[in-house]
This record gives structure tokens, sequence and C-alpha cells, in this order.
């Protein structure tokens, strides 16, 4: 189940029952209060009036579990139609992930991938100039065209950090998002991304060319996107 974004009022608005639901979620099994306290590191009393109060709001059911004499112990499930938030659950993570690991099962068409990332980073492209949206002009460039394309990959959570060249500007891409899909499959999910990023230059900056595309580590990030201004050229 992928992350969980509510309003202020909402149950999972709070920080523990926030961390028992995704945990909860994330073991896609019943547990004991007792079992999610320790996890956690918290006492079992606060865990239970927590727990209690995702059952109200019916996020959570509750089974009692007997193993041999003693007290029935309360095991903690999702509850079937959960809404949390207030809307269906997804699992984009999990999809990328299976989807990822699907791709190797056969050779894939990476030409092909690129361009399908190609179309897709043209409609994440934001509409508008780079002065409507709010772009400042760069020594590098002119309308500030390249922060809205900086905009653009701090929003898909690749933390760009810029560095100007004689022969273009050079971005340095901090954090991976798509990590634990390259792990899965690096060669389609990079073709993906590049194929993203000329997406995004088709529109935000159609005289630029991507001159290079480098992977790296996706735990440890850093992979570098170059680009040169060549008017009149095709990307």
């Amino acid at each position: 189940m992928d992350a969980i974004q509510v309003p202020p009022d909402d149950v999972l608005a709070q920080r523990t029952r926030a961390r028992l639901f995704t945990l909860i979620a994330e073991l896609r099994r019943p547990i004991g209060t007792a079992e999610l306290a320790e996890r956690l590191d918290l006492h079992p009393n606060g865990v239970r009036i927590h727990l209690e109060r995702l059952e109200q709001a019916e996020l959570l059911t509750r089974a009692r579990e007997t193993r041999g004499r003693g007290r029935p112990r309360d095991a903690w499930v999702i509850a079937p139609g959960a809404e949390p938030g207030g809307r269906a659950p997804t699992g984009y993570h999990d999809l990328g992930l299976w989807l990822a690991r699907a791709l190797r099962t056969q050779p894939a068409d990476l030409q092909s991938i690129e361009q399908t990332g190609r179309e897709i980073g043209r409609e994440l492209a934001p509409n508008g100039t780079a002065d409507e949206i709010g772009g400042e002009p760069t020594p590098a460039t002119t309308g500030g065209e390249i922060n809205v394309l900086m905009a653009s990959l701090a929003a898909l959570g690749f933390q760009p950090e810029l560095q100007h060249g004689t022969t273009g500007d050079c971005l340095c891409l901090n954090n991976c998002p798509y990590a634990d899909a390259v792990h899965e499959n690096q060669p389609v999910v990079c073709a993906l991304h590049r194929g993203v990023t000329r997406g995004l230059l088709d529109i935000l900056i159609p005289d630029a060319t991507l001159a290079k595309f480098i992977p790296r580590d996706p735990d440890q990030a850093g992979c570098v996107v170059q680009l040169q201004r060549t008017p009149g050229a095709d990307a």
C-alpha cells in the first residue's frame, strides 16, 4: 500500500496511528498488540488505544487469537473495506516493482520503452511558459526554462542539483525515487527515465538535446543529466 496523504483532522494524521496502520499493511498478516508495541518500541497499553481508534474508523478489524490455555489475544488486520485518508487504497509502488520484475522474463525493447517514457515526459511537463510558471532567468538560459525543468524533476523526487558548464547545463540527481524498481530491472527503468527526461525537454527546453544520461547506483544516486543547447536541432 502506498504512502497515505491525509487531511489534518483524519485519524491517520496522528503519527503513531499512521505508523501502526502502515506496519500492519506491510506485514499482510494478523498481528497482536504486544508484537506491534515491540516492533515500534511503544507501550502496549498506548498501542491498544490507537488500534481501537483505528478500528472505530473502520480501518482495522480484530479477531480473537487462541493459543493453548489462557485468554484469547487480539489479532489486528486491515479492514476489507478500509479507505485510508477517505480514498480507496493504492499500490503503485508494489505494481512498479512487479512490472519491472515481469519484464525480466523476456528481452526488453529498450528503444520502445524509452519512446514511451518520452511521451510520458511530455504529458508530465507543466503547462505555460517559464515566466507564467514562475521561472527566473539563469546565466545559461533565457526565460527560466532550466528552473522549470529543475522544479519538474524535484516534484518527481529526484532532488536535482544544477551545475553550469561551458557546453551546457548538467544536472546531478541526488535521489532515485525508483531505487527499488531499479534493483529489479535497471536497464528498463533507466530507459524509461531517460525517455521521461527527453520528453520534459521536448516541452520545456525544445532547443536542448540530452547530451549525456549517466545512471549510477540507485542507493547512492548521483545520476548525471547533461544538456546541450543546439538551436534548431531535433532532440
